[in-house]
């Protein structure tokens, strides 16, 4: 029952075979341990998530266009950072709450 070739020139074949595969998935394995470590030092080094965000208007001193919870999916790419002060003020003045996050529910304005 033994599964391996009786001759040595098979044997040494085999063995080298062996140790290429063993060489590629040592490989793999350090790859996959890179990617693991970047993940995680991306993680620790991820800014926190704002608690409220603006989202800017198109062009050079347009007008905020709409106030976002810091969380959310629907915030477009042109935006900034506030706090609750922020967001409380610029809701006040009329700049439109997002539809999907209600940050005005949130911060208490009806």
């Amino acid at each position: 029952m033994n599964d391996l070739p009786p001759d040595l020139p098979r044997l040494r074949t085999l063995e080298t075979w062996l140790a290429a595969s063993l060489h590629r998935v040592r490989q793999q394995i350090a790859a996959a341990e890179q990617r693991e470590a970047e993940r995680r030092q991306g993680e620790e080094r991820r800014p926190p998530t704002p608690d409220w965000i603006v989202e800017l208007g198109i062009g050079q001193g347009a007008p905020p266009s709409e106030v976002h919870a810091g969380h959310c999916h629907a915030a477009g790419k042109r935006r900034r950072e506030i706090d609750r002060d922020q967001a409380l003020a610029l809701l006040a003045d009329g700049v439109r709450a997002c539809a999907h996050c209600r940050p005005d529910t949130d911060l208490g304005v009806l």
